[in-house]
């Protein structure tokens, strides 16, 4: 811990000794842009296949099985309807195209087994092009190759055309060209229109959670409780102490305007956090008076870092609830805000009692305990600097409780000039 310490009074003394917040974009907007472009690089530039329940993969093996029989069989029947048609076919003929077609029902089943190992279903359609021409090409020349022994087992109809065996092979290979592109845009058609079928899902959903996400950010912002209560008690000071009721209106006025603006920020420099939570505190002593005793104690070099907006005045506000209002004689809060190699560490201590076993963690609180403002401080922590994040609730020294959140240093930005 650093041993510059700022004083409750200094604090208060020179509110405009930090920098003003820096405007980002609201953290509900960050995660709408981020979850549409990671739908997105799904759809056209995919790195990571779309996980399926085991449910919907076995549905979607049956809908294959299903397609492979009855496209090859129709085409077969296709095949030697039009042969019939077009001139008197042995059963040689038949035999052949049977077979020819078995062999390319079993050489698509491994052109798939290929695209499944080889993630082509991920591919961009750039990427792809030339994946599947030179694949065709090749599975083309292999489908002719296996044709030959079926050819040669009907020579005499090829030898009464006066056909050589070099056509026969230019002819099969051809032949796969056109019929294995057909399968493939069918193939990938089906499954780029799937996708997108899906990412549409997830688009409608993602819509649903940003609007959750607005909700409880505006659940966790100012407590209506106090603000009653501010009022209440600048409505007997205006008699009492104009000069402190107006500066009372004024310090108001300014933690209504900071958490209208948080709403539009990500995250704001710790000194302007500590500002706000110093006119919330000077509010609350109007109403407690000498019960509500503060002690700051602030590493200069942290003064600087980011944290989420109205994370530290929340877990004050917790404090006084918990730990000040409940006590006939008060306390004291004591907030301190440090850096180390770790990142940057918050505590708030008040008084109150929370033995080892009781100790939990601020995300598993639920509203009975110690409320939705910590929870929702917990999840927007992950949200914005993931799991390595915490805010944790612990017993501090005998008879006191402390909410400490801590940020991890290499998920932090220094915010040492506003920006433009």
């Amino acid at each position: 811990m650093s041993g510059d310490v700022i004083r409750s009074d200094e604090l208060r003394a020179a509110p405009t000794v930090w920098e003003p917040f820096v405007k980002m974009p609201a953290p509900w907007v960050r995660l709408k842009l981020s979850c549409t472009r990671s739908v997105e690089n799904t759809l056209y530039h995919p790195n990571q296949p779309m996980n399926r329940p085991a449910s919907t993969q076995l549905a979607y093996n049956r809908l294959y099985v299903l397609s492979q029989c009855v496209g090859w069989v129709g085409f077969t029947a296709i095949v030697i309807g039009l042969g019939l048609f077009y001139k008197d076919v042995s059963m040689g003929n038949v035999w052949v195209w049977i077979g020819s077609n078995c062999i390319g029902l079993l050489l698509t089943h491994l052109y798939r087994i290929w695209i499944h190992r080889f993630n082509w279903k991920q591919l961009s359609w750039q990427t792809l092009l030339p994946r599947v021409a030179v694949a065709v090409v090749l599975l083309s020349v292999l489908w002719a190759l296996m044709d030959m022994p079926l050819y040669l087992s009907s020579a005499e109809d090829y030898l009464r055309e006066k056909v050589t065996h070099g056509v026969v092979f230019a002819y099969s290979v051809f032949n796969g060209v056109w019929i294995l592109l057909l399968w493939s845009l069918l193939y990938f058609g089906y499954n780029m229109a799937n996708r997108y079928r899906r990412s549409e899902l997830a688009r409608v959903k993602l819509q649903a959670i940003v609007k959750e996400a607005e909700l409880e950010a505006l659940k966790s912002q100012i407590n209506p409780h106090f603000i009653f209560n501010a009022l209440n008690s600048m409505r007997a000071l205006i008699d009492e102490d104009p000069v402190r009721a107006r500066e009372s209106v004024t310090q108001l006025a300014n933690l209504l305007r900071y958490s209208l603006q948080s709403g539009q920020l990500e995250t704001v420099p710790l000194s302007e956090e500590l500002r706000i939570v110093n006119d919330y505190l000077a509010l609350e002593q109007v109403r407690h008076e000498e019960r509500l005793r503060v002690k700051l104690d602030i590493d200069p070099g942290a003064l600087t870092l980011p944290i989420p907006p109205m994370i530290l005045q929340t877990l004050v506000e917790n404090a006084v609830k918990y730990g000040i209002t409940p006590q006939a004689d008060g306390g004291e809060i004591v907030i301190v805000a440090r850096r180390d190699q770790e990142g940057l560490i918050l505590q708030v201590g008040n008084p109150g009692e929370l033995t080892d076993e009781d100790a939990i963690r601020a995300d598993s609180v639920t509203s009975d305990s110690t409320g939705l403002g910590l929870r929702n401080a917990a999840q927007r922590l992950h949200l914005l600097f993931g799991a390595q994040a915490s805010l944790v609730l612990k017993a501090g020294e005998p008879g006191s409780v402390i909410a400490e959140a801590r940020i991890p240093k290499n998920l932090m930005k220094s915010t040492d000039s506003p920006s433009e």
